[in-house]
């Protein structure tokens, strides 16, 4: 998920703030949603397609202020975060009180085909928030984990020529760690490049796609041919990744380091040199890692073993049906039980226009004459924003509420979300 805004990001908007006093405290957190979505596909899906492995694990710390701060695939769509995310979450046992708080560019939720499989305010519903330097501030202020990519968005639009390659890091963080004491602990991401290999950037094309659709980048062959088959837009392939979480990185010593002796209110310059030199110890170690982890980045042994294990579960294991089977699962928590198969099949009939060749304005068309929770007929202005989530969420004016402490020994769901973790 991604760390920083991005041109295009929505203009706060003023009916959705408080019109009488201070707003009432609220979550967008849907943990119901994200345990029946681990549960019944993506901790399938983790375990079997992409075989994730979580190493390090014990170096992070059970409650914040913490910033883990990891380098991003630069494949255009943020499977890398969505699986760390989750598998964080899993190891800590799906507790609301155990979850990780991500921080995103805005355009993930303002842009509808940034939100996957077009679900309804994802990202949110996930635990993330709109990128903010307060946002964050008030994360961390509030005892968060936040989960954070420092590269930003030319991170996740760095393509694949530059992959393992860290961009430049925003320095941000390292400003609110030195402020709340927080440490930062590297996750350095292995093998995330190859689920989407086909990711190249042109710059002139980029700025073209960022001035006129509000969007930083056009990855090249994967986003025409997205425009010609939807589906296409969230391909990705069975690469195995890992995510190995290194020790704390005391920020503060090397603040002090620095020459840095206002904690508080630190200089800008001898900020920008201690990023500099968390990206160059983070960059070291990333490339030890694929030396060791990224040889063979699709094991395609292991996949076979999985497919075979699993039978017939593998026919919604695949990205030629997470457009059909994610949406659905979503609506089916809304809606009464289908009478039978014929009609659980045809109810969903628009969600087939992910298949049709130019088949986006259609699927745009379907969501307008559709009633929720397959569309938004009926539904004022209003409660499309508040539906979708195409709007900035200021903490400042929607504050979440004082979190609780995070929970020890929860019970393990049954299907496993990730193939190892140490």
């Amino acid at each position: 998920m991604q760390a920083n805004s991005a041109p295009g990001d929505a203009k706060p908007d003023p009916t959705l703030r408080a019109e009488d006093g201070p707003a009432l405290p609220v979550d967008p957190l849907d943990a119901d949603f994200l345990r029946h979505l681990m549960n019944h596909l993506y901790g399938p899906i983790m375990g079997g397609y992409f075989r994730t492995r979580l190493l390090g694990a014990a170096n992070v710390p059970p409650q914040g202020p913490a910033i883990l701060a990891a380098n991003h695939s630069g494949s255009s769509f943020p499977y890398d975060g969505i699986a760390l995310d989750g598998m964080l979450w899993y190891r800590e046992g799906m507790r609301t009180e155990n979850k990780c708080r991500s921080v995103y560019a805005k355009v993930l939720s303002v842009t509808w085909w940034m939100r996957p499989y077009g679900i309804d305010n994802f990202w949110r519903r996930c635990g993330g928030v709109d990128m903010t330097f307060d946002n964050f501030d008030r994360l961390l202020q509030r005892g968060d984990r936040v989960l954070y990519y420092p590269e930003g968005v030319p991170g996740i639009g760095k393509g694949f020529a530059r992959r393992y390659q860290l961009q430049r890091f925003a320095s941000s963080f390292v400003t609110l760690a030195t402020k709340h004491r927080a440490p930062v602990i590297p996750v350095h991401v292995i093998n995330a490049e190859w689920v989407i290999p086909f990711s190249f950037m042109l710059k002139p094309l980029d700025r073209l796609m960022e001035r006129f659709f509000g969007v930083p980048f056009l990855p090249l062959p994967a986003g025409p041919l997205a425009v010609l088959l939807p589906f296409l837009w969230y391909l990705a392939l069975p690469a195995r990744m890992i995510f190995v979480i290194g020790k704390p990185i005391d920020v503060v010593a090397r603040a002090r380091a620095a020459g840095i002796t206002d904690l508080d209110n630190p200089d800008r310059e001898r900020v920008r040199v201690v990023a500099d030199g968390i990206r160059d110890s983070m960059q070291e170690r990333l490339t030890a890692l694929v030396a060791r982890y990224g040889r063979w980045p699709y094991q395609l042994r292991s996949l076979w073993r999985e497919m075979r294990r699993r039978g017939l579960q593998c026919l919604y294991l695949g990205p030629w049906a997470w457009v059909w089977s994610f949406p659905r699962l979503d609506r089916d928590r809304h809606r009464p039980a289908a009478r039978n198969a014929l009609h659980a099949f045809l109810r969903d009939w628009d969600l087939l226009l992910y298949y049709v060749p130019l088949g986006w304005p259609l699927l745009a068309l379907a969501r307008r004459l559709r009633k929720p929770p397959c569309g938004y007929r009926g539904l004022t202005p209003r409660e499309r924003r508040e539906r979708e989530g195409t709007f900035f969420w200021n903490l400042a004016d929607r504050p979440l509420p004082p979190r609780e402490g995070p929970v020890a020994g929860a019970e393990q769901p049954t299907e496993p979300a990730a193939g190892e973790a140490h």
